[in-house]
């Protein structure tokens, strides 16, 4: 489908920049935005992570520290009835900010520390609160990737803990063993278990609660924690539609590792209760054996678990994602627009090559998409304005879009390059007048 432009581009600016690595943005009845910085001392920024709210009133002050010190990376913002739900996942928990500025934590101890961490936050209809909790490793297998980004080092380094129970095939990595305090030259290395802790055949496993690769829901208050789904490898986006589905963003596994795996893609979900979404041993419906996912860096994925007959089945997606484009959140289209009422608005971080694939090639994402729920086609939105990482989205009550921008970050083989004080918050006032092209495809539910 092809929809001629009425413009070249809409307008734009600047609503706040010199922001530290932000992730989220929201709004409360008066129109304020709030902002959230990840926290992460990438490029000198100063560590903990900040909440700012930003006024753009007559006489009101423009920008006020509403919370700092926050355990990064900060992955979420969500308010709900004048209270602030932060997600610090570099502690594993959320905390409630209420308007007098005080703090309450709500949901702690969830597993870490990780590749992957406890990310936003949103309530539901029911008026409970819903999050989803990364996983440990890549695929389930702690390997030397994790040594190389730092989180192997911190001991004892969390493994993954299923939703469900399961039982393993036994398959086990062999690799050089970087840790002094465990004895030989090499480490072996089951799914499951602690880094260096072999597995065997026909090995059972328990669920467990809090589990990882999950979307969970509580109480308001962090009472009531129960298991949503399971097999969500890293569901950095979550949100409800106007009818009450809950959709979830889970960003596909990686190129690296003891268990890599090639060409996966994010995948856009409806999340069920009790469902089974896949991993570690099915990337959207299909086996991880699959040949379209054959990696560079390694052999070809093996089942871990022997018990798929005991699971439900795997769910399919309703959006596959280019790989490691990297959909971050979404933003539903408000039914007041003139345009695009009830479609959804999606960010595309972009690859972290060469870290998670084999650099060299062209970049992937750093732009926004339109998904349209109809037929859950894509269609790119071309901005044309200079984002650099867009990771977050929100409608704000004057029914702009607003686009936040994490600012100038990039892997190299030397680690993280990156620029401190250059994220953003846009404020797009006309996006919809922008027509664009189908960028994807929807996916069989």
């Amino acid at each position: 489908m092809t929809v001629t432009p009425e413009r070249t581009a809409p307008s734009a600016t600047a609503v706040a920049d010199g922001l530290q690595f932000p992730t989220s943005v929201v709004f409360d009845d008066e129109g304020r935005s709030y902002v959230a910085e990840s926290g992460l001392p990438f490029g000198g920024a100063p560590a903990g992570g900040r909440v700012w709210r930003l006024d753009t009133r007559p006489g009101r002050p423009r920008r006020t520290l509403v919370a700092d010190g926050l355990a990064g990376p900060v992955t979420g913002l969500c308010l709900h009835e004048e209270r602030l739900y932060v997600s610090e996942g570099g502690a594993g928990r959320i905390t409630r900010i209420d308007p007098d500025g005080s703090r309450t934590t709500i949901v702690d101890g969830m597993p870490g520390p990780g590749n992957y961490h406890t990310n936003m936050a949103v309530v539901g209809p029911d008026r409970k609160l819903y999050f989803s909790q990364g996983a440990m490793a890549n695929l389930a297998v702690i390997g030397l990737d994790a040594y190389e980004m730092g989180w192997l080092r911190r001991l004892p380094h969390a493994h993954d803990v299923p939703g469900l129970d399961i039982v393993l095939t036994g398959q086990d990595a062999v690799t050089p063993n970087p840790l002094p305090d465990l004895p030989g030259e090499q480490a072996t290395t089951g799914a499951f278990v602690q880094f260096g802790t072999p597995t065997t055949a026909g090995q059972r496993i328990a669920a467990g609660l809090p589990c990882t690769a999950a979307v969970l829901r509580c109480e308001l208050d962090g009472s009531g924690l129960e298991l949503v789904a399971w097999g969500v490898r890293n569901g950095f986006g979550l949100g409800f539609l106007p009818d009450g589905r809950l959709l979830a963003l889970d960003q596909g596994a990686d190129d690296r590792g003891s268990r890599p795996i090639g060409n996966v893609p994010d995948l856009l979900f409806e999340i069920r209760p009790g469902a089974w979404y896949g991993w570690p041993d099915f990337v959207g419906g299909e086996p991880v054996t699959a040949p379209r996912f054959q990696p560079e860096r390694g052999a070809a994925p093996t089942f871990l678990l022997a018990n798929h007959d005991e699971l439900p089945p795997p769910e399919r997606p309703l959006v596959e994602f280019e790989p490691h484009a990297a959909a971050t959140k979404f933003a539903v289209v408000p039914a007041a627009a003139e345009r695009f009422a009830g479609q959804l608005v999606v960010p595309l971080f972009g690859d972290e090559a060469p870290m998670c694939l084999p650099g060299g090639g062209p970049n992937v994402g750093r732009y926004l998409l339109r998904v349209d729920p109809a037929d859950w086609t894509t269609h790119r939105i071309p901005l044309g304005i200079p984002l650099h990482r867009p990771i977050d989205v929100a409608f704000g009550p004057d029914g702009a879009l607003y686009v936040v921008d994490f600012g100038e970050f990039e892997m190299s083989d030397k680690g993280v390059q990156a620029k401190a004080a250059t994220g953003c918050l846009w404020r797009i006032d006309d996006w919809s007048a922008v027509a664009s092209d189908v960028d994807g495809r929807g996916a069989d539910r």
